[in-house]
């Protein structure tokens, strides 16, 4: 499996420092946010892409994917929705990124049938625009869909093999599902694992790899025994919880830790 890491972690951090801790720490690629506090992002001419792509081949780094915050199910007119991801697939395109990440976004007031229908709807009108660029948009395991099951009633409806799934091993393991549980409805569909740890499902404050209760060694042994050889992206979440740790000083060991749980799984 390869390794990356999500720039959540590093919030507005220049492109040249981010790949400096990629090569330095070992993680093979970067997870992207892209948000306009961010350098890269929807907003960039064409020529900024270009230099972001080349910086990111001279460091020998991959770009894994370019996460979006666009919500499928939200409600409102579908163009709007469907505009967002052509934007980030198009953004993803241009950095020689695989994926996209976009998230369920069904609210209160929907039943999980109708929130099911909007986003399979828009995910589906989606997909062709991003198969003729070569760009695969995942639904990553959140907010209204939190678990594989719920993931893969949307999946399911759109049938599209441009569309996949982000397995978020937080999110899942708040909705109760197991590590093999969660493989099992998303492996058809899988994209790649965002990893991560916290104290508890109370305080979900990210912590270095190993240091909290989410069962990272038995999501990588499930995905290892099935033979599942993608990508594991260490989600980071500082953006959102300022008193965190910074990243920086945990990523050697967080990459440790990862290769650890790798080898104990061979």
């Amino acid at each position: 499996m390869k390794l990356a890491f999500s720039t959540l972690g590093v919030p507005g951090l220049p492109l040249s420092d981010v790949l400096r801790l990629a090569s330095s720490h070992g993680f093979h690629g970067v997870e992207l946010r892209a948000h306009p506090e961010e350098p890269v992002h929807p907003g960039l001419g064409a020529d900024e892409r270009a230099d972001a792509a080349a910086a990111f081949k001279a460091a020998g780094i991959e770009v894994l994917g370019v996460a979006g915050y666009t919500r499928m199910a939200a409600p409102g007119d579908d163009e709007p929705v469907i505009e967002e991801v052509r934007e980030l697939v198009g953004l993803a395109r241009d950095l020689g990124a695989p994926f996209v990440r976009v998230f369920p976004g069904g609210v209160d007031g929907q039943t999980p049938a109708e929130a099911d229908a909007v986003a399979a709807r828009r995910l589906g009108t989606a997909a062709e625009y991003a198969a003729d660029l070569g760009v695969r948009i995942l639904l990553e395991t959140h907010d209204s869909h939190r678990t594989g099951a719920d993931a893969i009633r949307v999946l399911g409806l759109v049938g599209h093999r441009q569309v996949g799934a982000l397995w978020d091993v937080m999110h899942t393991w708040l909705g109760g599902e197991q590590p093999q549980e969660t493989y099992a409805a998303l492996s058809p569909y899988l994209g790649y694992v965002q990893v991560k740890d916290i104290a508890s499902a109370e305080d979900t404050t990210p912590l270095a790899l190993g240091a909290g209760v989410l069962p990272l060694a038995d999501c990588v042994e499930v995905l290892s025994r099935h033979g599942w050889d993608g990508w594991l992206c260490w989600e980071y979440e500082k953006r959102w919880y300022a008193d965190a740790e910074p990243l920086e000083g945990l990523l050697g060991p967080g990459r440790e830790h990862l290769g650890r749980l790798l080898n104990d799984s061979a």
